[in-house]
Order: structure tokens, then sequence, then C-alpha cells
């Protein structure tokens, strides 16, 4: 068994890079048109997916009505903005309200395609919070298998 030796500086110092990590993260704006949020912005999160002539993006938009959203598609982009709004019921100015994590306000999350798609071929379903857009590939990015004639 090797013996190590402990070293509590070199600990403490990766320990103080990680928190100086985090707070330029957290305090060091982004720019808006590289569609990277702010520590003070919530985007949903997302998934995407090759499913071979088609990619598949998920996107989590719990409590956003449809009428609060808005899918924008290109053929290399996906834009997803809108709104996730607080609803008060009327008289109830922060009667009983004791703690609140969610997040409210605007949103917008631009996804960046690995391939180009067919924009007006988008089909989108929405079920239990999670948006699923389906998005055909255009003809040029599909696997195309050609058969090779061998009798030359």
């Amino acid at each position: 068994m090797a013996i190590v030796r402990w070293s509590p500086l070199q600990e403490l110092d990766v320990m103080r890079r990680q928190m100086d990590r985090l707070f330029d993260e957290m305090l060091t704006p982004s720019a808006p048109e590289a569609g990277q949020p702010t520590a003070s912005q919530w985007v949903p999160a997302v998934e995407l997916r090759d499913d071979g002539d088609y990619l598949t993006l998920r996107a989590e938009l719990p409590g956003v009505e449809s009428e609060n959203l808005e899918v924008q598609v290109s053929r290399e982009a996906v834009q997803i903005s809108g709104e996730h709004r607080f609803e008060r019921k009327e008289g109830d100015k922060d009667k009983g309200w004791l703690r609140s994590e969610f997040r409210y306000g605007r949103f917008q999350r631009v996804i960046g395609l690995p391939a180009p798609v067919v924009p007006d071929q988008t089909q989108a379903t929405r079920k239990d919070g999670i948006l699923t857009l389906t998005l055909a590939k255009a003809p040029e990015a599909r696997n195309q298998v050609f058969k090779v004639n061998l009798d030359a």
C-alpha cells in the first residue's frame, strides 16, 4: 500500500477555482444572440435525438399553456419561446404563500440542428408538459443506400 501525502492547500486551491467558475457563470451575462441564458433566466431543458430520416426534439415545458408558446423551425435551428405565467386569483394578493421556487416569466431557447431539416414537414405533439417535435431531415442529409454494380 502506497502512502499518499495529504495536501490541504492543493485541495483548497481546487475548491477556490470551482467557486470562481461558479460565480463567473452566475454573474456574467451571456450574449442573447448566442442563445444562452443569463443566471436569472429560465429556459426549458431539451433532448435531441437522430432517428435516421428524422430528428426528434423534446422540450420540458411544464405549466406553459399552448397560447403562451411559439415554436419556429428553420433548416438549421429551432426556436422555442414563450411565457410561464403566474396566475393569481382575485383577492389572493400574497395570501397564504409561504414558498415558491417555480420560475415564471418569458423565455427563449434556440437549438442548433446537426443536419438541415424541411421546416414545413415538422410535426408537434404535447403531452404531460413535454413538447415533442418530429423534424424531417432534408433529402441531402438523409442516409441513402445505393447498390454498387460490381460487374465492371
